[in-house]
């Protein structure tokens, strides 16, 4: 289950590009909470604090309770907009999170064991096709991560979802039963050494019985 992370916030005044702005001079970062039946809040955030927290990575799968002006709300952030030119946040939406609730998230792809799998330590590549599955989860209970196991795959082999090991009441919203998740390909072989070993064996002598070349024919 994903940890459940604390944040202060306060309820701002106004809405709109105007009082965003407002917010951002004071060195503070507007965002807004919305969803479990109740009217959208405008928040104003800790701009290091919360910074921090989403280049901590996860950010939009984490938990959290929220501390409004006193009141305790749990929540998981929905997006977030970051600055082009700084790389600063600049808004984040939350999503109030009730008890019994479900909802969907990436859920990251976790793959082991890659030295147990033959094709890759035959010199094969491993082609992810999903860095993340997105899920419909329990609110109270979202995963970290889902983990798939290499172990015997050789050329040409898949990983499919049925390999997984999903957590209690998480399921993929892909309409596929069991799609790819990764398989291995085997080595490229480029046109240069397919043409450097096709000139290779027509330049080779040609051989009678016993290994012997072939005698020349007497003109």
């Amino acid at each position: 289950m994903a940890e459940i992370k604390k944040l202060a916030a306060t309820v701002r005044s106004g809405t709109g590009k105007g009082a965003a702005r407002s917010v951002r001079r004071e060195g503070r970062i507007p965002g807004v909470i919305y969803g479990g039946g109740e009217a959208p809040t405008p928040l104003s955030l800790d701009k290091k604090e919360l910074t921090k927290l989403i280049y901590a990575g996860h950010f939009l799968t984490t938990i959290f309770e929220l501390d409004i002006d006193g009141k305790a709300e749990r929540a998981i952030p929905r997006d977030y907009q970051l600055d082009v030119v700084k790389d600063f946040p600049l808004h984040v939406d939350f999503l109030r999170l009730k008890a019994g609730s479900r909802l969907r998230v990436e859920v990251p792809v976790h793959l082991v064991n890659h030295e147990a799998a033959p094709g890759l330590k035959r010199g094969g590549s491993l082609n992810i096709v999903y860095h993340s599955v997105e899920m419909w989860v329990p609110a109270d209970n979202i995963p970290d991560a889902i983990t798939g196991d290499l172990t015997g795959l050789d050329f040409n082999d898949s990983l499919h979802i049925s390999a997984f090991t999903l957590p209690p009441n998480c399921k993929p919203t892909n309409p596929d039963k069991n799609f790819t998740v990764a398989s291995i390909a085997p080595p490229v072989v480029s046109a240069e050494e397919t043409a450097a070993a096709a000139a290779a064996a027509a330049a080779a002598p040609a051989k009678g019985k016993g290994g012997k070349a072939a005698p020349e024919k007497k003109k």
